[in-house]
C-alpha cells in the first residue's frame, strides 16, 4: 500500500484535483481523460480491485457508487453518464486500488472496448 499512487492521492503525497472528499472516499480528475469528464472515485481504504472486497466493505461499495453520482452531478453530468469498474488487468485495470470511473460529456457506444 506505501507504493499505491491512489494510496498517496489519499495521504496527500500526490497531488489530484479532488471535486469530492469525505471520511471514506475521494473523487478526482483522471489525469488521462477518456471523456471530456473523467472522474475517478477511490476509497480510503486500499481494496486492490472489486473482487477483493468484503462483506464487511458492503456499505463503503454504495457509498462509492453515491459518491460517483454526486461527482457526476456537480461537474454538471445530471444524467447521460457512465459508471465502470475495471477488476483484473484483462478487464483493463492499471492501478490496483479499487477506483470508479464516471466518464461522461460525450456520447458513448456499446459495446465498450
Amino acid at each position: 500500500m506505501s507504493k499505491c499512487v491512489f494510496c498517496k492521492v489519499v495521504r496527500r503525497e500526490l497531488s489530484a484535483e479532488i471535486v469530492e472528499e469525505d471520511d471514506h472516499a475521494v473523487a478526482f480528475r483522471d489525469i488521462n481523460p477518456q471523456a471530456p469528464v473523467h472522474i475517478l472515485v477511490i476509497p480510503k481504504k486500499h481494496i486492490t480491485a472489486l473482487d477483493k472486497a468484503s462483506e464487511e466493505d458492503v456499505l463503503l461499495l454504495g457509498h462509492l457508487l453515491l459518491m460517483a453520482n454526486r461527482a457526476a452531478n456537480s461537474q454538471n453530468l445530471t444524467s447521460d453518464y457512465r459508471v465502470v469498474i475495471n477488476t483484473g488487468g484483462g478487464a483493463g485495470q492499471s492501478v490496483f486500488h479499487l477506483h470508479l470511473h464516471v466518464l461522461g460529456g460525450r456520447a458513448m457506444g456499446w459495446p465498450p472496448g
